[in-house]
């Protein structure tokens, strides 16, 4: 039988609004899932970033807690740790100044670096202004929206106005709420 696991080349993986409901109930399971099935590199990173002022093992132990109840009996416990390596954590308030610098710093400018934005709609343009600011949106940069978004057609008009003007459009992953 033919693999059909497709390998990936070291990434990073950015998830503003890294403690929210959709971080832990979807995303850091999916994730999780990836990396038992092996299409997670070793070297990946994973970095939830959230207003929460969590240290990085807080955020392991939060992470640890969500795979447990939302992918229970998925993958050993040895192989919890060795995805919990990968996971790191900021702390940045979406319209504050703090910890940009930090994040930028953390981010391998040689890989493809893909930001989730599993936050409300109206603070996107707020982390795309913050991200192009900060240097973190490079050619290998993507960012992750999810649709629908806007209150109304004008509004989801001004919203992909001002991820364009930082992005280019094959950098702009909008995806369906589930």
């Amino acid at each position: 039988m033919v693999s059909r696991v497709i390998p990936v080349e070291p990434f990073d993986l950015v998830i503003f609004g890294g403690t929210g409901d959709l971080a832990r109930r979807k995303i850091l399971p999916a994730l999780f899932r990836r990396f038992c099935a092996g299409q997670m590199p070793a070297e990946a990173r994973v970095i939830g970033v959230a207003r929460s002022a969590h240290g990085p093992e807080e955020y392991r132990a939060l992470a640890a807690q969500s795979i447990r109840e939302f992918a229970p009996g998925r993958c050993d416990e040895a192989a919890l740790g060795r995805f919990l390596d990968l996971v790191d954590y900021v702390a940045i308030d979406a319209r504050g100044a703090d910890g940009w610098a930090e994040l930028a710093g953390r981010l391998d400018a040689d890989r493809v670096r893909a930001f989730y934005f599993s936050v409300g709609p109206s603070l996107f343009g707020d982390l795309a202004e913050r991200l192009h600011a900060h240097g973190m949106a490079s050619d290998k940069a993507r960012i992750v929206v999810e649709k629908p978004f806007g209150h109304d057609l004008d509004s989801a008009r001004a919203l992909n106005a001002t991820l364009a003007a930082h992005f280019r459009e094959e950098q702009i992953y909008r995806i369906d709420h589930y």
